[in-house]
């Protein structure tokens, strides 16, 4: 696969750590942790919706992530910007690349939550920090210090146990965490706003989305459509999916990789717990220990973010 250009601002390894403006880092950090706590829920959406199919949800969410999408260019004044990157060819190759993977990242996930597997998913995205930690140091040139090391060597022997937790070889967790740590990356060195990127993203696989809705709705008749409940719950899915998605790309543009792949440990989190609590699914001793690695993982890495914030302060 050939990778993405970089853009000029991240052409250079240290430009992630060095000269950065700390009142942009704290915004990125506020954003990232609202979209891992939106993620950690929005399992509870789509249980609800499990009647309705995993092809379908998807459909449905991208068309109303669209409209949503949008209303948000709109607003803010970004159709030149759209405009530039729709007729930029090289731009739109990456975007297309990202909206695929986003995609498959999307079917992957709501299948696995409606298939009663949201302790795999929660562990894909367990891996998923380390993918994007991998990433940021071969693609990006980025190293981490001895506390940053001592905390993913804890965080792999915790995937470790929960894969023999598991009992089998984890294909959703895997899928998960390859897809959106790539999908991370793209959006990072693409050269496209969070909304005006997003919202292409959505344009372009909006036609296979919408020819899908057609489809259903032609073999199968209204089905979920009839049902007002079910509607604004498919509704739903729209704000569900653009406004962790917005700020998301907010955040990875101005975090480094590593930092965002540490930050995601919190939706995992919360996901395990929905799984167990709500959902019902079986938790072992090895899942608890493995659980229990990873925030010890978290620990280390915010107690040498917070070391280091200090020493620079």
């Amino acid at each position: 696969m050939t990778l993405p250009e970089q853009s000029p601002e991240l052409a250079s390894p240290a430009a992630s750590s060095v000269n950065v403006d700390p009142n942009e880092t704290r915004k990125g950090v506020v954003a990232a942790l609202l979209a891992y706590l939106l993620w950690g829920f929005l399992p509870i959406l789509f249980r609800l919706l499990d009647q309705v199919g995993a092809v379908l949800i998807v459909a449905e969410r991208t068309m109303w992530s669209l409209v949503l999408l949008f209303g948000v260019v709109l607003l803010t004044g970004g159709m030149a910007e759209v405009r530039n990157v729709l007729t930029d060819w090289r731009r739109m190759r990456v975007i297309a690349l990202s909206a695929v993977l986003l995609v498959g990242n999307w079917l992957l996930y709501v299948w696995a939550v409606e298939t009663g597997q949201l302790l795999e998913a929660s562990f894909g995205y367990f891996i998923n920090p380390l993918v994007n930690v991998a990433i940021g140091m071969i693609l990006l040139g980025e190293r981490q210090n001895r506390l940053q090391t001592m905390a993913i060597a804890i965080a792999c022997i915790a995937i470790a146990i929960q894969a023999v937790g598991l009992g089998n070889v984890p294909y959703i967790a895997l899928g998960l965490a390859l897809s959106f740590g790539f999908y991370g990356f793209i959006r990072k060195t693409a050269q496209a706003g969070p909304a005006t990127g997003l919202f292409a993203e959505t344009l372009v696989v909006a036609p296979l989305a919408l020819g899908y809705v057609m489809f259903d709705l032609v073999t199968n008749g209204p089905g979920a459509h009839a049902d007002p409940g079910l509607l604004l719950l498919l509704v739903l899915t729209g704000p569900a999916t653009a406004v962790p998605l917005l700020l998301f790309a907010y955040g990875v543009r101005r975090l480094r990789l590593t930092t965002i792949g540490m930050f995601q440990y919190l939706a995992p989190s919360i996901q395990f717990m929905v799984a167990i609590y709500l959902f019902g699914e079986q938790l072992n001793g090895l899942r608890l220990l493995s659980f229990a690695l990873i925030w010890l993982s978290l620990i280390v890495f915010s107690y040498d973010s917070f070391r280091m914030h200090r020493a620079r302060a």
